[in-house]
């Protein structure tokens, strides 16, 4: 019973210490605890400054920097100028000796002091002569791509007359608008029309010339246009835009050199512009026979009225053509040669009938 009585105690002064612990009201003035402030727990976890580096210790880098730079900016502005101003073969030419001179050798017996100085002057001088290398062989296969788009196709457009030919004029004939117009019209896209008595002046000429037809377009717009212009076979080549030379935008006619000389004994009928310049793209205008631009009008008789003059000029072959046209300069050729024709007509006759009556 004792015990009994004992643990009843026991539990009842556990109950009452439990009790204040289980009761369900909120105390009114919870108990303060004792918590850190933000600043100060920010305070505490920041990590140790970082010490200031010093700002001289960069000198040198941004040194460095520079001078690369500089020496890239120079290198390129010194490119740009020599390819400006002088040709591939002139660059090589100037720098040949510079070039060289990296191979700077010292004997075996010269002092310490020389073979020194060789050896930093080499260690120098290879950057800039490898760099002048470089620059030569990168200009060299860019200029040979642009030579493939700006030059002729071939040095020798047109094949060595046969022997018995050789007093043969070579006659060029440009196509746009002095043999045929191009027009293009939306309904019906583009069509091509035959300058009025080109058939006859190409049967007669062909008699008396090596005729050439070219154009600044490409062969595929050339080729169908002379097959159907040239029926009968008359003109011999043809020349298009891969056998021009392109410069400043202009596809320019290369000159045709005779076989003996630089001057070509030839003749090139090519169409002028209404102010009566010659074309812009001819390289040799010298030898040039202008004629109006046709543009379909249907009373046109230029190259019928220039076959008596083309036709004396290849049966009196003169050594040199270009004198022949200086002096029709400012005229119209197929006009001015047949009042000259008249006037040399009528001298001749009157030297005839001199002759008959001093002879009375």
């Amino acid at each position: 019973m004792l015990r009994i009585h004992r643990s009843r105690r026991s539990l009842s002064r556990l109950s009452n210490i439990v009790r204040p612990f289980c009761t369900t009201q909120v105390s009114a003035n919870p108990p303060k605890e004792n918590v850190l402030s933000p600043s100060t727990t920010l305070i505490n976890d920041q990590t140790p400054p970082v010490p200031p580096t010093d700002p001289t210790a960069k000198t040198p880098l941004n040194f460095l920097k520079f001078a690369l730079f500089g020496a890239l900016a120079g290198a390129s502005v010194a490119g740009c100028y020599a390819t400006y101003a002088y040709s591939l073969e002139e660059v090589d030419q100037k720098t040949k000796a510079f070039r060289a001179s990296v191979n700077y050798a010292v004997g075996d017996n010269a002092p310490s002091l020389d073979k020194f100085q060789g050896l930093l002057y080499t260690a120098a001088m290879t950057v800039p002569a490898k760099a002048i290398e470089l620059y030569l062989d990168l200009r060299s296969k860019i200029e040979e791509q642009v030579q493939g788009y700006t030059e002729p196709s071939s040095e020798k457009l047109l094949p060595d007359l046969h022997p018995l030919e050789q007093h043969v004029f070579t006659l060029v004939l440009d196509l746009n608008e002095t043999l045929v117009y191009s027009d293009w019209k939306r309904e019906r896209g583009w069509r091509t029309f035959k300058r009025p008595g080109v058939d006859d002046f190409l049967e007669h000429l062909a008699q008396f010339y090596e005729i050439v037809l070219y154009s600044d377009q490409p062969s595929m717009y050339v080729d169908p246009i002379m097959e159907r212009l040239d029926t009968k076979g008359c003109i011999r080549y043809k020349l298009s835009r891969s056998d021009t030379k392109y410069h400043n935008g202009i596809h320019y006619r290369v000159r045709l050199k005779a076989k003996l000389g630089l001057v070509w004994f030839g003749l090139a009928v090519a169409s002028i512009e209404d102010n009566g310049h010659a074309l812009k793209s001819s390289l040799q205008p010298e030898n040039c026979v202008p004629v109006k631009p046709w543009k379909q009008e249907a009373d046109d008789t230029a190259l019928v009225d220039l076959i008596p003059f083309l036709e004396y000029v290849a049966r009196h072959r003169p050594a040199d053509i270009r004198p022949v046209l200086a002096s029709y300069q400012g005229r119209d050729i197929a006009t001015e040669f047949i009042e000259r024709s008249k006037e040399h007509q009528r001298r001749m006759l009157e030297q005839k009938q001199h002759g008959f009556f001093s002879r009375r």
